[in-house]
């Protein structure tokens, strides 16, 4: 599970709070991405779940050396736990273009895992404030930097399948049309 380490080492990088937001700018957002893009729903999920499950017992895992419950509680657990889901979300969508994506398929998919993230944190954020069109608002502040980290790492992933042709799980074709 060596993306559940990588995932934990973009957690040394502090958050940064914009505006007075309750929920940090973190690169940890990359990981799960990254994780969906080469290594397929399945195993991208599995690695994310550790990652979220080691960070719940209490190790310092996510930006800024937190962990244990209260992240999760907070207005920012939303976000985290919807790390998983976008892990899957690109995972099934680069499984589709399998053996190589291309950076089209691999822009969209991390797209997709960004706003899968997005669908999961707003709301669980407005829970706890009340106020979902505050929580859109402020989720404004992440889009640029997310922007980015979705062409870096649908970038990362094109360079890696390049040089490892295989790595995604090969569909199976199950014969029925």
């Amino acid at each position: 599970m060596v993306f559940a380490a990588f995932i934990a080492v973009l957690g040394l990088f502090p958050g940064l709070y914009l505006a007075g937001a309750a929920v940090p700018v973190v690169l940890q957002n990359m990981g799960p991405l990254l994780a969906g893009s080469l290594l397929g729903a399945r195993r991208a999920g599995a690695s994310v779940l550790l990652f979220l499950a080691l960070a719940a017992i209490g190790l310092p895992l996510l930006s800024g050396g937190r962990g244990g419950l209260a992240p999760f509680l907070g207005p920012s657990g939303g976000f985290v736990l919807g790390w998983l889901a976008a892990a899957v979300v690109v995972g099934l969508i680069v499984q589709r273009a399998a053996p190589r994506p291309g950076i089209a398929v691999l822009l969209a998919a991390n797209f997709a895992g960004v706003l899968t993230t997005y669908l999961v944190g707003i709301p669980y954020w407005a829970l706890l404030t009340g106020d979902l069109g505050a929580a859109a608002v402020q989720s404004l502040l992440f889009v640029p930097g997310d922007a980015i980290k979705v062409v870096l790492v649908s970038l990362v992933a094109v360079a890696v399948h390049r040089a490892v042709p295989d790595l995604l799980p090969q569909r199976r074709d199950t014969g029925t049309r």
